[in-house]
């Protein structure tokens, strides 16, 4: 470390050359005074190890970004993070597009961070841009907080190279992200995803003291403000999606919405004007931006009931049937209902998606009666969502597909179907996340608000609940109960083992036979491109060897799937039981599910042997 340096900051040396070159480069290219506040007590505190956690090592540029706490450190949100990951960005992209320096960036934010912290949303797009505009090349800068889903919509619209989401969704509110979509407007994928970690790293110095000026998005003329023309062609194009204005207007229902803390507020208001209904009731607490969540101890709407207070306190005393949640950057949907004498039904993403997919496919119907428009039209799911959407498709007559876990791999799989005329109507993937219609590449909250709403009022006319419309698909085309968990295990070898057990359950290169006494027919491992279930025994979902995925189809009918999360120190666990129609005897189901389960982890994971930590959601 340079003596003037270590005079500066009144320390002689870590004892660690590796740390004292990390705390060098760190003091030498941050400008925030915020974050080096941070490292300079962390060194003259002599908290080593604190600074190892901090400084030597970086963040995963991992599924479609960066998601990690705001502070100091190359494994933290913050200025000097975002600019390095923006200038590898702006290399990477400037290599792939000939027309790169015409067609620009495009970049939005939510409320994350107090401004005091240096770390906040606005500040880190503002920087964003920054790096962007010093190589003259143009930015769409949002000049306010936007829905997430906005920005790979502008993408597209726009005809943009790329976009730049700053978010950390429903994360707790210490964190922030760094979210990266393609010219396609889907999340990016590989070998893009790759390729510009390696850019990121070959740019880690800050290109000039003007990556640093958030203010030169004020008087740079190559910055644009596409606010309020992507908002009125987000809104007209949502109109797409309204089949009953008529009977909206005249909606005797009445709708609660949290935007939880975020941005979804005014972009719901608007989505439900352009249905044709009164405004939804706000939650007064919630309704504004607040990135402390004061009111939520976790500001994921997906955690349920629990979360849910506020909102269906507030429906009670507004006589509101429906409520519907936002979460912070509006891309995911909670939705619950008053059923009367019943209490608050909260609908889980897969009972949500079964709805949806119904509405979306009764209302195509009603508009394409020609039996062959049907051939092109598509609904999606990931692989570990419920397969409702599959029975839905066979018996109807549309296509059904599935893809990895996550919804970068449906965004691209929608862009793919387009370019060959076919049409997406519905996508989901469990954890609360919706796509109606094809729009936006992405799951969107705003959207599916409104169209709730919507397929709400419908039913309400012809007696109906959502409940009771549930009840009606599963009675018709057979009942989809599914049950997801997960087990913590801090101990990574410890996953390995686990997976490589099952792999080789019965001797080398053999996978467990039956789980709960019952016949397990078909065994895909994607980890290994494994898939009993084809001629070839090759999975037709692609390979993905960054994570442990398997799933077992039983001849009882439970689909079941271990997983290990992306994020975090987890093997989740996916089961479903898909009965034939008019099997009606629902305990009967679910005690079958719940011992299929408890067999899965028990046998499978075996919970005390390894030291794993149960947990049920």
């Amino acid at each position: 470390m340079d003596a003037d340096l270590n005079a500066n900051i009144g320390l002689q040396g870590t004892g660690d050359p590796q740390l004292d070159k990390a705390v060098h480069q760190w003091l030498r290219w941050d400008r925030n005074p915020w974050t080096r506040a941070q490292v300079e007590a962390l060194v003259g505190g002599g908290a080593l190890e604190e600074l190892r956690s901090r400084l030597c090592s970086r963040m995963s540029f991992g599924t479609a970004g960066l998601r990690a706490p705001m502070g100091a450190g190359f494994n933290r949100i913050n200025d000097l993070t975002v600019i390095q990951s923006t200038q590898g960005l702006f290399s990477y992209l400037s290599r792939y597009f000939p027309d790169f320096g015409r067609r620009g960036v495009v970049v939005g934010f939510d409320t994350r961070g107090q401004e005091a912290s240096g770390c906040s949303s606005l500040r880190l797009a503002k920087l964003t841009a920054a790096v962007v505009l010093s190589r003259d090349v143009p930015v769409h800068l949002f000049s306010s907080y936007v829905p997430t889903p906005y920005v790979p919509y502008a993408v597209k619209k726009l005809q943009a190279a790329a976009g730049v989401m700053i978010t950390a969704s429903h994360n707790p509110k210490e964190d922030n992200g760094y979210k990266v979509y393609w010219c396609n407007g889907a999340q990016i994928s590989s070998p893009h995803d790759k390729e510009i970690l390696r850019s990121i790293e070959e740019e880690l110095e800050p290109w000039s003291v003007s990556c640093w000026d958030e203010e030169v998005v004020e008087h740079c003329p190559l910055r644009t403000d596409p606010l309020s023309h992507i908002n009125s062609c987000y809104m007209d194009e949502l109109s797409s999606l309204c089949f009953h204005r008529d009977l909206n207007t005249r909606c005797a229902l009445k709708f609660v919405h949290s935007s939880f803390h975020g941005v979804g507020h005014v972009f719901v208001q608007q989505a439900f004007q352009v249905f044709g209904f009164a405004p939804p009731i706000a939650v007064p607490e919630q309704r504004d931006p607040d990135p402390d969540f004061p009111t939520v101890r976790c500001p994921n709407p997906e955690e349920g009931a629990s979360v849910l207070e506020l909102s269906l306190l507030l429906a009670e005393k507004e006589n509101a049937r429906v409520v519907v949640v936002t979460d912070p950057d509006a891309d995911r949907l909670a939705v619950a209902e008053n059923v009367d004498g019943c209490g608050w039904k909260v609908f889980t993403g897969n009972e949500m998606a079964a709805l949806l997919g119904w509405w979306m496919f009764f209302n195509w119907k009603e508009t394409h009666p020609d039996p062959g428009d049907t051939q092109n039209v598509f609904m999606l799911a990931t692989t570990v969502s419920s397969k409702i959407l599959q029975t839905l498709a066979r018996i109807e007559g549309f296509n059904y597909e599935e893809t990895l876990p996550g919804f970068k791999w449906i965004g691209n799989r929608i862009h793919e179907l387009s370019k060959t005329g076919n049409r997406v109507i519905f996508s989901f993937e469990e954890s609360i996340g919706f796509l109606c219609g094809s729009m936006v590449p992405e799951k969107d909250g705003v959207s599916c608000a409104v169209v709730v709403a919507e397929m709400s009022s419908y039913l309400y006319e012809q007696k109906l609940s959502l409940k009771q419309q549930l009840l009606n698909i599963y009675q018709t085309y057979g009942y989809h109960m599914s049950r997801t968990s997960y087990v913590v295990c801090n101990d990574p070898p410890t996953i390995l083992k686990i997976f490589a057990r099952i792999r080789n359950f019965h001797g080398e290169g053999s996978y467990p036979e039956t789980c709960a006494g019952v016949r397990i027919v078909h065994v895909r491992d994607v980890t290994t491109g494994y898939d009993s279930s084809q001629p070839d025994c090759k999975s037709v979902l692609p390979v993905s060897r960054s994570g442990q995925m398997i799933t077992f189809t039983l001849q009882n009918g439970v689909v079941a799937t271990l997983r290990t999360s992306g994020t975090e120190p987890k093997i989740k666990f996916y089961s479903e039981l898909c009965a034939a129609p008019g099997n009606s005897d629902v305990s009967f189901l679910e005690a079958e599910l719940k011992k299929v389960t408890d067999a899965l982890v028990d046998d499978f994971l075996e919970p005390e042997k390894n030291n794993l930590i149960r947990r049920f959601v």
